[in-house]
């Protein structure tokens, strides 16, 4: 059965994520009326060596007819994937980064221009809307890492349409792990130097803490946030200021507020 991706972002951001060393046949563009977005699209589908093929709406209505609603808006371009599991190009190993990025900070302090890291770990975060809406701000606000635990939480970055779109093609780019225990994935972190943070409404305020250069964040699960056994492994927890009536914000929307913090700090010193 194959995967059927929708949206420009999502379909345009799959695409340049691959090469023509890597191209699949099972990758397969098609189109209807091929507007200026979509001729971008087709070119750089033709680069990486992926087969497009002009059809009817009719025909790229079937295609999409078992998505969710609100993905079934093609806008004239779908992309087929096949439904054998294949793992993402950004997929990567935890202790490989780990070791990858201290010897580059290595380097780094030697020559005095030290790189300031975010990781961000999703703790049994299992809505995919969500999954992809803190993707997408971890693109735009230079995380360098996700960290998504292999059960109880949405984790198909490569064959997942809602992730997918709802990141805006950011979940073919940013670097994932995904870890089998995550207590033992914030050890490594801390045993590499690492402060982190967990995300709860209880916690000091963010414009108050003074974040480490190499911090993680830790978002908790939708309906009971951080597990206890990762609460304990925090040096330190962060709440968001807020003036509203109800108890707390969706857990994308908090990330995006936290990633924006660290970034906004880090841009002007």
């Amino acid at each position: 059965m194959s995967k059927i991706i929708t949206g420009f972002h999502a379909i345009e951001e799959q695409v340049l994520s691959i090469n023509d060393k890597n191209a699949s046949p099972r990758l397969q563009l098609f189109y209807s009326k091929p507007g200026p977005r979509i001729k971008k699209i087709l070119e750089a589908a033709k680069k990486a060596g992926i087969t497009s093929t002009q059809v009817d709406d009719k025909k790229l209505n079937q295609l999409v007819e078992n998505l969710p609603q609100a993905l079934q808006d093609h806008r004239g371009i779908v992309l087929c994937m096949d439904g054998e599991k294949k793992e993402a190009a950004n997929i990567v190993d935890l202790d490989a980064w780990i070791k990858q990025h201290s010897a580059i900070n290595q380097d780094n302090q030697d020559n005095q221009a030290y790189q300031p890291l975010t990781v961000v770990v999703l703790d049994r975060v299992t809505d995919p809307h969500n999954v992809g809406a803190i993707l997408r701000s971890c693109d735009q606000f230079g995380a360098n890492l996700v960290i998504i635990p292999e059960h109880n939480s949405a984790n198909d970055i490569a064959g997942n349409e809602v992730i997918a779109r709802t990141s805006a093609g950011a979940s073919a780019w940013v670097p994932v792990a995904i870890v089998n225990n995550l207590v033992r994935a914030i050890e490594k972190l801390k045993a590499a130097g690492f402060w982190i943070y967990g995300a709860d409404a209880g916690g000091e305020t963010c414009g108050r803490i003074d974040f480490a250069e190499k911090a993680v964040i830790i978002m908790g699960s939708e309906g009971t946030g951080i597990a206890q056994l990762l609460e304990k492994q925090c040096d330190s927890i962060v709440s968001i200021p807020t003036c509203g009536k109800i108890d707390s914000l969706n857990v994308s929307v908090a990330a995006g507020v936290l990633l924006y913090e660290l970034y906004r700090r880090r841009s002007i010193n």
